[in-house]
């Protein structure tokens, strides 16, 4: 892979698939659906699905007689996901108005979206309408700030060089670290045997460019964030120092990246 893609013509969503789903998505896509006891034959919605690369892993395990949709708001993503993976059913729509009949899967997956939808509540909601009784719902978001202290040195960086508006853009994915104010999302929305498991991966970026180019040109370019390619170089040079603990001999960079996993079943409906 190239140590950077600055000024590459590559686009957000390009940049993404490249450099964050090998670093830090890939791993997590087969523990969700593993969450979701996805199993052969099965119809799966994958909500907020990127560049797809869970609505991969749910295709690999349903396999042919199986069904898997992806929904995204960002076109440039669906864009990535549709050259990649052309079989998959890829809708451009919200979380909170999702384009498909009450009962539709048997399971809705969502990977590190849940954070950034305006109406949480009414996304939730959302799925759990698409699901049919007993269907699994399993989301993942990210563990703290505080406990992911490599992005945290990351946010301060940009604080610093970029202003205050691109460091809360980088706090924003850690926003529902909270295990128990996660939990109290899925209070009343039609859902039973809620459980919040925490589990710990490990992000893997080939250089602190590489993982600064990631944040800078395939995250903060989709929520309306540039950086200018001074302001880039700057922050680099400064990242040595503060990410030289997580640095390797080879010059990748590995941290500990905590995130939780939410599953929980949709209730059958009361008898009249």
């Amino acid at each position: 892979m190239m140590d950077s893609i600055a000024g590459s013509g590559r686009t957000a969503a390009d940049v993404y698939e490249q450099l964050f789903v090998p670093a830090e998505f890939q791993e997590w896509a087969p523990r969700l659906i593993e969450a979701a006891r996805v199993r052969p034959g099965q119809r799966v919605l994958d909500v907020a699905c990127g560049t797809g690369v869970l609505a991969r892993e749910a295709a690999r395990v349903v396999g042919e007689r199986g069904y898997v949709a992806g929904v995204d708001l960002d076109a440039g993503m669906l864009s990535v996901a549709a050259r990649v993976a052309p079989a998959i059913d890829w809708r451009q729509a919200s979380a909170e108005s999702l384009p498909f009949a009450d009962a539709s899967f048997d399971a809705v997956v969502s990977q590190f979206g849940l954070m950034f939808f305006p109406d949480r509540r009414s996304a939730l909601l959302a799925m759990v309408r698409v699901l049919t009784p007993g269907g699994r719902l399993a989301v993942a978001v990210w563990d703290t700030l505080e406990n992911t202290p490599a992005y945290a040195r990351l946010v301060d960086l940009l604080a610093r060089f970029a202003g205050g508006r691109a460091a809360d853009a980088l706090r924003g994915p850690f926003a529902l670290g909270d295990r128990d104010e996660l939990q109290a999302l899925f209070a009343d929305i039609g859902v039973r045997d809620v459980h919040v498991g925490t589990h710990v991966g490990s992000a893997s970026f080939p250089s602190v460019r590489a993982m600064v180019e990631a944040e800078v040109r395939g995250w903060l370019p989709t929520i309306g964030i540039d950086i200018s390619a001074p302001q880039l170089d700057r922050i680099v040079a400064e990242a040595g120092d503060a990410l030289a603990e997580f640095v390797q001999t080879d010059g990748a960079v590995r941290f500990a990246s905590p995130a939780h996993i939410v599953t929980a079943e949709r209730q059958e409906p009361r008898a009249a």
